[in-house]
């Protein structure tokens, strides 16, 4: 369909991604066990499969807290410590899901920062977006440590060198 000059002027609605959510197409799958078949595990996009992997959810899911700084400091140095751990076994596909752990931690903290209760639609109007702005402070310096560690994650020389490879290798 070929856009006209009025078109540009009629505002796109933002609704939450989940909303139309296929789990038949996702690359995910929770009957999986990464660990004995990490050849199917994909890198995808941001924290993709970071809640369906096991048995990594089951390690590091339990780890993951972001209520204040205090508890998001514990969270976030336990997490990169089994980032750590899985970057000597040379398991990539755990690294890759404890820096998405990370990088989760980060984001759902901005979340709570930005919104009150981190929820940014409101379900019965339609999915509107709420008041940005709401949230509360503790929450944007939990995220600050979370994102310490997710770029430190990042930056490891054996994590960025495997990351590519894998990506040609598996996708």
């Amino acid at each position: 369909m070929k856009k006209t000059v009025s078109d540009k002027n009629i505002p796109k609605v933002r609704r939450p991604s989940y909303l139309g959510f296929e789990i038949e197409s996702y690359p995910w799958k929770k009957e999986i066990n990464y660990r004995d078949h990490p050849q199917m595990y994909r890198v995808g996009k941001g924290e993709q499969g970071v809640l369906i992997c096991e048995p990594y959810k089951s390690i590091i899911g339990p780890l993951w807290r972001f209520k204040d700084p205090q508890i998001a400091r514990q969270s976030a140095e336990a997490i990169f410590n089994c980032f750590i751990d899985f970057t000597e076994d040379g398991d990539f596909v755990g690294a890759d899901l404890a820096r998405k752990y990370l990088q989760m931690g980060y984001t759902r903290a901005r979340r709570y920062a930005n919104y009150k209760g981190g929820r940014k639609y409101d379900k019965e109007d339609d999915y509107a977006p709420l008041t940005r702005g709401t949230g509360e402070e503790q929450k944007a310096e939990a995220a600050l440590i979370f994102y310490d560690y997710w770029k430190k994650a990042e930056a490891n020389h054996w994590y960025r060198e495997e990351k590519i490879c894998w990506k040609k290798k598996y996708g």
